[in-house]
């Protein structure tokens, strides 16, 4: 029986589902040169479902649960679902004058990126097994389509292929572990099957640990955690740029609320166990990454590489399993997101018609082209690197503390190692910028789209702009776990 009070608690999702299957509709019947409708409409759409997101907390700070538990409403999924709807419109501003150039610019690219952002704030906000599988599904299925978007690409119909096929094995054997702890606990209620864990006396143990295992895999894929990060390179470089810039940024952010929702949510009492687990997948995260990502002329490949070093630091809070951690680890989801959507929204600003900007060496001498744009590139490139005082230097910071705190000095030790071997490549970058020569000595043309040099701008400064105040951002997120500091 549905409730009014339940209804409530979900208007942001009810209201995004309902005014996108309009936006289907409305597409339909929109000729292409009148296509920039849907692109207003998508991000007001978006707009208006952040608003009631941060209406919702401000009603409701406490965790509460709609239809019989399914759902839940927390401080936590409110920042990650704030921080998952603000990438998107910033992907939409940055991507409409790329897409019109490759002739990609249609409904499908705005629906299915809101649909994807409507599966990861159903994802972050799960209360039990099947609304999570529900999320994150509706999150994937979007994204294989958006990899394959560019039809006449062979790679891109490459990447979307290798994206499903691993995509479908890493849910089954997630599907697999799920069912599995169903069994054991005989619920699928997350709040429930902790309790089930606590009260049990060994039976089922070995039951329980198998899932655990296939639950682990599963997050470890959805996050492109090494070695199973296989998908990860491949996806980044074959699909549009614009693509790219959404899958490198919202999907991190709902793996993140998916990883606690199951970690700490469903199975914190085997903490030890699967805290052991993502020590290893750090590591080897961290490893794999910074030192592949070295050897890339590539720029997407290069930044697909260092996307798995990132989410080794973002597995080192997870390590910590208390509030301190998780409010570390998602803060350095929300400063790697945003970095992340800077970066490739910089190789867009380069791309033109028949050109991708997509080797290092494009560009080449850019200070002397573009200062300002070099500029922003730099505080990008600087924020991943982890150099202060940037966004990224003090969620690097944050993750090594609560990592100490844990007592795994020696991990800390490792990613500390790892961040110095990464800062290399983010480096090579500014140093091509600014003391190479440039293969094209014309000044950069710039986009006619004012909004998406205006977007990009505040998205580059806000790294500087949040490193310098960080301080009610960190806030947020501690409130978010319930952390006194």
């Amino acid at each position: 029986m549905f409730k009014l009070s339940d209804m409530q608690l979900m208007l942001p999702e009810l209201y995004l589902l309902g005014a996108l299957c309009v936006l289907l509709l409305l597409d339909a019947f929109l000729t292409q040169e009148r296509r920039g409708i849907t692109h207003w409409l998508s991000i007001g759409i978006l707009l208006v479902t952040g608003v009631l997101v941060l209406m919702g907390q401000d009603i409701r700070p406490d965790a509460q649960t709609a239809f019989n538990g399914m759902y839940i409403h927390d401080s936590m999924a409110a920042v990650l679902k704030v921080f998952i709807i603000g990438v998107t419109i910033a992907v939409f501003l940055f991507s409409r004058e790329y897409l019109v150039a490759r002739k990609l610019f249609n409904g499908e690219f705005y629906t299915l990126c809101s649909f994807a952002a409507l599966g990861a704030m159903l994802l972050v906000s799960a209360g039990n097994l099947v609304m999570v599988y529900l999320g994150l599904e509706l999150l994937t299925l979007s994204s294989y389509a958006l990899v394959g978007l560019n039809r006449d690409s062979g790679l891109s119909s490459e990447a979307a292929i290798k994206y499903f096929v691993l995509g479908a094995l890493a849910s089954g054997l997630l599907l697999y572990g799920m069912s599995m702890i169903y069994g054991a606990t005989g619920t699928l209620d997350l709040g429930k099957i902790h309790q089930a864990i606590a009260n049990s006396d060994g039976h089922g143990q070995v039951l329980l640990s198998f899932g655990l295992v296939f639950l682990v895999v599963g997050i470890a894929f959805k996050f492109g955690a090494a070695p199973f990060h296989m998908w990860l390179p491949d996806v980044y470089q074959g699909a549009p740029t614009a693509v790219t810039a959404f899958i490198g940024s919202a999907p991190k952010l709902a793996a993140f609320g998916m990883a606690y929702r199951l970690l700490e949510g469903a199975m914190g009492n085997m903490g030890p166990h699967w805290q052991q687990m993502l020590s290893v997948l750090a590591v080897a995260s961290l490893a794999v990454g910074n030192i592949a990502a070295i050897a890339q002329t590539n720029l997407k490949r290069m930044l697909a590489y260092s996307t798995i070093s990132h989410i080794g630091f973002l597995l080192l809070g997870l390590i910590n399993g208390t509030p301190a951690g998780y409010s570390a680890a998602m803060f350095y989801a929300i400063s790697y997101s945003v970095m992340a959507t800077a970066a490739f929204g910089m190789i867009m600003l380069l791309a033109r018609q028949g050109f991708e900007a997509e080797e290092i060496d494009d560009f080449k001498g850019l200070n002397q082209r573009n200062p300002w744009f070099a500029l922003m590139m730099l505080l990008t490139m600087a924020s991943l690197a982890g150099i202060p005082p940037l966004f990224g230097f003090f969620a690097k910071l944050l993750v090594l503390k609560s990592v100490i705190d844990a007592g795994s000095l020696w991990l800390a030790i490792v990613a500390i190692v790892f961040a110095i071997v990464g800062a290399y490549y983010y480096l090579r970058v500014i140093k091509v910028m600014y003391f190479d020569a440039p293969v094209d000595a014309t000044p950069l043309r710039m986009p006619h789209d004012f909004s998406f040099r205006l977007a990009l701008s505040l998205n580059a400064v806000a790294l500087l702009a949040v490193g310098l105040y960080w301080g009610p951002l960190i806030d947020w997120c501690n409130r978010a776990f319930h952390v006194v500091v």
